[in-house]
């Protein structure tokens, strides 16, 4: 699973927000756009163009899913499907190797003791 899922990397951070968003809950366009919202301290907005052509994309992918618990509601309500939470999961891991190594160049240079 993971080498398919290494297939759909790096992401779009519109993408990487979605996935982010959906990691925890089920949830609907809105509920989504609030989430990522939320997780960003405002600083990253989803429009709804955006959101739905990415969707539209995760959902043909198979890394979203329609969650169909929710049927009594008019909303449309998406989750992430287990493809979706490998890509997410490989994707946390390649942020990670970037960060540890862009912490690695960044270091103060030692200085030489005479």
């Amino acid at each position: 699973m993971k080498k398919v899922a290494d297939g759909f990397l790096p992401l779009a951070p519109a993408t990487l927000h979605i996935l982010l968003a959906l990691a925890a809950e089920d949830l609907h366009g809105y509920g989504i756009m609030q989430e990522v919202a939320r997780q960003s301290d405002a600083r990253y907005k989803l429009g709804p163009g955006t959101l739905y052509d990415n969707l539209q994309r995760l959902l043909k992918q198979g890394i979203v899913a329609e969650a169909g618990d929710h049927k009594s509601s008019r909303r449309r309500y998406y989750r992430l499907s287990s493809l979706g939470r490998g890509v997410l999961s490989s994707e946390i891991a390649r942020l990670e190797g970037v960060v540890r190594e862009a912490r690695l160049h960044l270091k103060p240079p030692q200085t030489r003791r005479a």
